[in-house]
């Protein structure tokens, strides 16, 4: 018999640890005012496991941290990456492909804010808006999808808690 607690830290933070790579490796294209955050593909997990909230909170955190983000976009550029998981978790039982939605909105809100108020970024929210919503739609609507159509073959068996 499993320990459900050990299986949902263990997913947790092999999402946090999958998520800060792929941040760090990736972080010419995971930063600035044109961006698609490779990592982001992870916020559809939520649609498999209620691991994948803090594996992705902790994940953007660290993430941030070690990409040298500033405190504000520290704190709200991570807390727009959990505010997209835990909607993605509660879309989870709806169309699939309303899972990559939540992400995509929170940080196409918020993510521009961050940008001008925190580096002092001078393109026009809107402007920032549509940039940062297309960097969404492909790391999480596109690279979330395919993503999602993958693991949806073998949801049973990795993530069975």
């Amino acid at each position: 018999m499993k320990n459900k607690g050990v299986v949902f830290t263990t997913q947790a933070a092999m999402i946090a640890a999958i998520y800060v790579v792929l941040t760090v490796v990736f972080a010419p294209f995971s930063f600035g005012s044109v961006q698609v955050r490779i990592a982001e593909a992870l916020t559809i997990l939520p649609a498999f496991t209620p691991a994948a909230i803090p594996g992705l909170f902790v994940g953007c955190l660290i993430g941030n941290i070690l990409g040298g983000a500033m405190l504000p976009d520290i704190i709200f550029g991570t807390l727009a990456t959990l505010i997209g998981a835990v909607f993605t978790y509660i879309l989870r039982n709806q169309n699939k492909f309303l899972a990559p939605l939540p992400p995509i909105v929170a940080n196409t809100v918020i993510i521009p804010y961050v940008l001008r108020f925190a580096y002092g970024e001078a393109i026009p929210i809107p402007l920032l808006m549509l940039s940062i919503g297309i960097g969404e739609v492909i790391s999480c609507g596109v690279l979330g999808m395919i993503l999602y159509f993958t693991l949806n073959k073998y949801k049973h068996r990795l993530f069975a808690l």
